[in-house]
Order: C-alpha cells, then structure tokens, then sequence
C-alpha cells in the first residue's frame, strides 16, 4: 500500500493497524532547535483519546506517545530540542477487542471502506477496519502538535458547529466553551441539546453527521502558490483525507454561491499602521490560493459512522447474499472526535506552506511598495 505520506517540505508518514501491535508516524523536514517534549504533543492525543465520554467508542486506550527519533538535549539551554533530522513518534494498541469482528470478517459493511479494500488489495484487515480505521488519525494529531511549532504565533482552533440537522447559534461563539463540553462545541446552550439528541442516537444503536469548523490566526500572508501549490487546495485535500469526511469548504463555501458580488467581495481599508485592513472575510483567508494574513477558516462534513447496531442489507466476499449488524465500540458520531484531527491537518498544511515559502522567496514580501 502506498500513499501513506503527506506535504513536501514538512512531510509525515503514519504507519500500523488499529488491532496491531502499534501505531506510529516519521516527521520530515522539521526545522532544528525547536523545543520539543512527550508532553507537548500529549496534550493534543488526550483531546482526541476514545473512552472520554459516553458519546465517543468507550475503546479504552490511553494514547501514551514516545519520541524515538530527532530530539536532543541542547547543552546551552538544557531543553530537549528537535535536531532536523527524522521524528519518529509511537503509540501503543492497549484495548483491542478483534473478536468483536469475527462475525462479519467476510461481510462487507454498508458505508464501510471494507468493499473498496477488498477489491483493490484482494485482502483487507478486518479487525477495526486496519488502515481504514480512524485510530490512525491519532498520529496525525501527534505529528499536527510538531507542526504548530514551526509557524511563529500562529494558533490553530477547531469547534464543532454542527450535529445532524442541528446547529450552533452563532451569537453564542465562545471558544472558551469548546473545553467544557464532550462535544468541542462552542455554543452551551447547543452543547446541551446535543447531550440530549445523541443520547439518543447512541441508545437506538445508530450514529449521526456532524460538520467540524477549524480557524487558524496568525498566519502569515503569501503562504501558498498560484495554480498547483494554493493553499486552499492543499487544505481541502488535507481534510477530505480524513476518514469519513465528504465534503470541505473554504471561508463562506458553499453559501459563496448565494452571495452577489458586492455581498462577496472583502473590501478593504487602511488600517491604523497603514497597512490594509479587510472589513469582512468571506474568502476565509484565502485570495487566489495565497494566504492574506486574515484567519484562515475551513469546514468539513463528517458523514455518521458507518458501523451500527441496526441490521443492514450486504454481501459477503464470495459473492453471497447477508444481513449484519456490527457490534463492538464505535462513535456515534466520529464527527466530535474529528475536532482535533482537523486541528492537526490544518497546522500541517500551513507549517509545510510556511517552509515552502520561506524556501521559494524568504520572507513575504514588504508593503506597500514604491511611491505614488
């Protein structure tokens, strides 16, 4: 299997199975003398750790990552610092239950990624979906923790906003509840009906959609390339590889499409320094796949988790006939735990950007230019 990489000049590689011994990744082209602890990336893997609620699969793994590669203890400082070469990163598999999947091992899950494995590969592991599973998304959570080192004052955020058919009120924003409830959610009083609605979801043994806002400020402008190397491209793809997302979109989005053009144009002023100042940010940061400097917002849609308790119409791999339900622990919406996986993609991006950029041009270019 191939394609297990991501980025160009910040590049990381996952590798292991959701039932094997293991899971880990490699994390290329960080920049040296970067400080780096076990600690620093355990605060991202415990957002993102199953069992923390009744709303997430009560897998218990406590996601304990070891740096194996790439740090060194810098004698002037006494910190423990990245040294430019390779990072390797492991988290152990503590929890599995691979019995939990003996019944449908040769049944194809509706919605699942066991079909589409099977018939490219002709073998797939069925225990937890393998690769499939979104227990590999916690190494890109530990890798997406390097990379929110490497860009300088930029901070990366991530809420829920959607469950179903229910949103957040949005006069109610406050990231400061986004911390306070299992759902990442930035609204209380939605974080409460959610409690509720996905009670429910969870008891009648099915499982739900979700849509998952990420914003990142302080990001420098002229990070991306025209045509081939946009930033908003990148950012789509890195989010679209996140398992079970169906759909990404920049700024407005979708919504874009309903604006007229005077309603979709981010004017711009002269700031207090001078520099110009956009009124409004419908392009989410993004104008011509360059980054202006404004907050970059992305969102995806996370379709309900595809492994359930009701039974559904299937076929196995000989070419027979069944009807399955799948037991074990799963999310009833895997959209909750997306939240930091979606932080971490977006760090990613914008840190292989940033070097891209520093590498192509060194810094962005100064404004204003020349004289009138």
């Amino acid at each position: 299997m191939s394609h297990n990489s991501f980025g160009h000049l910040f590049r990381f590689t996952t590798f292991g199975e959701s039932h094997g011994p293991a899971i880990g990744c490699v994390v290329d082209g960080c920049p040296p003398l970067i400080a780096l602890m076990e600690a620093d990336i355990q605060r991202d893997l415990d957002r993102r750790r199953p069992g923390q609620s009744k709303y997430t699969t009560q897998r218990q793994e406590a996601d304990r990552v070891k740096i194996l590669s790439g740090v060194f203890t810098d004698e002037r400082t006494g910190q423990q610092v990245t040294t430019g070469t390779s990072i390797g990163l492991l988290i152990e598999n503590t929890d599995q239950r691979s019995k939990d999947y003996g019944e449908i091992k040769d049944s194809y899950r509706p919605g699942h990624a066991d079909f589409a494995y099977d018939v490219k590969y002709g073998i797939r592991d069925y225990r937890g979906g393998g690769r499939s599973s979104a227990r590999e998304t916690a190494m890109r959570v530990a890798a997406g923790a390097v990379a929110r080192k490497v860009v300088p004052g930029m901070t990366v955020r991530g809420a829920l906003v959607q469950i179903g058919p229910h949103t957040i009120n949005r006069a109610n924003w406050d990231w400061d509840e986004v911390g306070r409830n299992p759902f990442f959610c930035p609204d209380a009083k939605a974080a409460a009906f959610f409690a509720d609605y996905l009670d429910g979801i969870r008891k009648a043994g099915s499982s739900i959609g979700a849509v998952i806002e990420i914003v990142a400020e302080g990001v420098p402008p002229g990070l991306g390339a025209p045509i081939y190397g946009k930033l908003d491209a990148d950012l789509a793809s890195a989010m679209m590889s996140i398992n079970a997302v169906k759909g990404v979109e920049i700024g407005d989005g979708f919504a874009a499409a309903a604006l007229s053009g005077e309603e979709n144009a981010d004017e711009m002023r002269s700031g207090n320094d001078g520099a110009p100042t956009f009124l409004s940010n419908h392009a989410g940061g993004v104008l011509g796949g360059i980054s202006t400097g404004q907050p970059l917002v992305c969102r995806f849609a996370v379709k309900p988790t595809s492994s359930i308790l009701s039974q559904r119409a299937s076929v196995t791999r000989f070419g027979t006939e069944t009807d399955l339900r799948t037991k074990g622990r799963h999310d009833p919406c895997v959209g909750i735990r997306a939240v930091p996986v979606g932080e971490a993609m977006m760090a990613i991006v914008l840190a292989d950007h940033y070097l891209r950029q520093r590498g192509q041009v060194g810094e962005t270019a100064k404004w204003p230019f020349g004289v009138l």
